[in-house]
């Protein structure tokens, strides 16, 4: 009981002047950190406002995608999920320290239902075998997939065999997350969802807006939302994503796999998504080429 302290600060007893000397220091050392940012409430403040700052997505004139195309990777939902875009998962911790804070990797992804697009949610397609800019992406063609510039830091979407150390948190299953590496652990290629049509579609531009396949080159497992797998992140509650081939009896992808690569609509009109989409969509986008070939 001996060092129980029984009067206040402004009473002089005891060893008040290292007392009042260390009050001035802790003061001192909150006002030196709010005057660079370094607070709690403002580096939250600032992650949040950095992130949800509204992005403009390519409009697609042609109906394609394209190389430098910057877009979301939605997935529409089902089997009680709702549709959802993949994110950066990042908080606090994720900062570099000021000035010029920006998103330091390793950084996690996930899957929230707010599909607005913003510097969270946009990837920009990048190419890896030296196709120029503009130029259309195809089925089974190799692209990486990056976050835009300045806050997100242009990190790239990463993948790899999952081990005992490296793996997705909650399901266990293949994980997938944000890198500075730019090597074949970040390469995807797009394949269409209907596996009795995929040939047929292999070199074929991949349009935009319709279900697709996104596919990790080094695994060849697919990209994939987990909705039984829930994340409370501090955007809210969302879901883990991995990487995960999903089949069903017939050897068909599930609707966890299933992405669209969702541009801006050409009229101003926000995010480009036809009816919430319809399973149809296969029947817009034919090949071309078929009737040409078997002529």
């Amino acid at each position: 009981m001996a060092n129980v302290r029984r009067y206040r600060l402004n009473v002089r007893v005891g060893n008040w002047n290292e007392d009042m000397y260390l009050a001035e220091e802790e003061m001192n050392g909150f006002l030196e950190r709010r005057e660079r940012g370094e607070l709690a409430v403002q580096r939250s403040g600032l992650l949040q406002d950095s992130m949800n700052k509204q992005v403009n997505l390519t409009v697609s004139t042609d109906g394609g995608v394209h190389i430098g195309d910057t877009a979301m990777l939605v997935n529409m939902g089902g089997s009680g999920r709702e549709c959802t875009a993949i994110g950066i998962n990042a908080d606090t911790s994720s900062l570099t320290r000021p000035p010029g804070p920006v998103i330091r990797a390793p950084c996690g992804v996930s899957a929230g239902p707010s599909v607005q697009p913003c510097t969270r949610t946009a990837f920009t397609i990048t190419s890896v075998d030296g196709a120029p800019a503009g130029s259309p992406l195809h089925y089974g063609q190799s692209f990486a997939l990056r976050t835009t510039s300045g806050f997100a830091s242009g990190l790239c979407l990463t993948s790899d065999l999952r081990s005992f150390q490296k793996c997705a948190k909650k399901s266990r299953l293949q994980e997938v997350s944000l890198n500075e590496d730019s090597s074949f652990l970040s390469w995807w290629k797009i394949v269409h969802f209907d596996p009795q049509e995929r040939l047929e579609y292999e070199g074929l531009p991949v349009p935009a807006n319709v279900q697709v396949l996104i596919i990790h080159c080094k695994t060849n497992q697919a990209l994939a939302v987990l909705g039984d797998q829930v994340l409370w992140t501090a955007y809210g509650r969302e879901y883990e994503v991995a990487a995960h081939t999903f089949l069903d009896s017939h050897k068909a992808e599930h609707d966890n796999n299933h992405w669209l690569i969702a541009t801006s609509d050409p009229e101003g009109a926000g995010l480009l998504i036809v009816g919430q989409h319809r399973e149809t969509t296969a029947d817009t986008t034919e090949p071309q080429s078929t009737t040409t070939q078997n002529d």
